[in-house]
């Protein structure tokens, strides 16, 4: 009995004690700078973060870290992975966790195409299963993968004020996924309404679906009226490179969406 008290005691001890070197890895992680190079990397790819205030990206950089070793980038079709490239990616989508608790947990791998790739699409009729292939940029499976057109990252990156960026869009849906379902509803923080976010966006989503049906452009793309998970996402794009717009137009989405992310980027500079 004595010696199995301690074999419980001593498993007890090694859990404990690995938990505490995750934390402590996961904290020296966060609080560590990138290199110059890895910095350079990510001003020439990233645009974006050179506008964030010093302290954001700052918490930027470590959170870069973290997602650095805890995801794996595999290249598709013969591409290889560069690091460029990983820092690129990484660098997108820790923008919408930098300010925030929220983190992509069940996420180990992004796989990478050259360019645009095909996907197979099932849609169910009552008893009968249709497939079609469909030409994609990207993808967000449900606790991973997300799949990339490297071209697409690449440009969304680059042209930090079109408001389209596909990484941003499928980290928003793993964002989204965090509820357990990809549904526009994310986990809020701490304080916000649900109430309110529900309304909110019902109301834009609702007023977004007209304008497109009726042949209006909008600010937000119009494949954001193929469902509140899309709407969701292609808000978020908006939201990060023409956020002035956003604010002015939708200001009750902005708030929202300021809130989720604590940010504003319609002040960076």
């Amino acid at each position: 009995m004595t010696i199995f008290l301690l074999l419980i005691a001593l498993g007890v001890a090694v859990f404990a004690y690995r938990r505490w070197q995750k934390k402590r890895r996961r904290e020296d992680l966060l609080q560590a700078a990138l290199t110059d190079w890895a910095r350079k990397m990510i001003a020439d790819h990233v645009p974006l973060v050179a506008r964030m205030p010093f302290e954001l990206r700052r918490k930027l950089e470590g959170k870069i870290n973290l997602f650095l070793e805890q995801v794996t980038f595999h290249g598709c079709n013969g591409l290889d992975v560069t690091e460029e490239m990983e820092l690129s990616i990484a660098a997108q989508a820790c923008l919408l966790v930098v300010n925030t608790d929220a983190w992509y947990d069940n996420l180990t791998t992004i796989l990478i195409y050259p360019g645009a790739f095909k996907s197979k699409n099932a849609k169910r009729d009552g008893y009968f299963v249709t497939e079609a292939e469909i030409v994609r940029t990207g993808e967000s499976w449900s606790r991973g993968p997300v799949i990339l057109s490297w071209a697409h990252s690449e440009q969304g990156a680059r042209n930090e004020r079109d408001g389209h960026n596909v990484v941003l869009h499928e980290f928003a849906h793993q964002l989204d996924d965090r509820s357990g379902r990809t549904d526009g509803a994310p986990v809020l923080n701490h304080g916000q309404s649900f109430a309110d976010w529900v309304r909110v966006f019902e109301e834009a989503y609702e007023r977004h679906v007209r304008n497109v049906e009726a042949g209006r452009k909008t600010l937000i793309d119009a494949y954001g009226a193929e469902g509140h998970e899309e709407f969701f996402a292609t808000s978020v794009e908006v939201f990060f490179e023409k956020a002035g717009q956003l604010r002015q137009d939708e200001p009750e989405v902005y708030a929202q969406l300021s809130d989720l992310f604590r940010l504003d980027p319609s002040s960076w500079r």
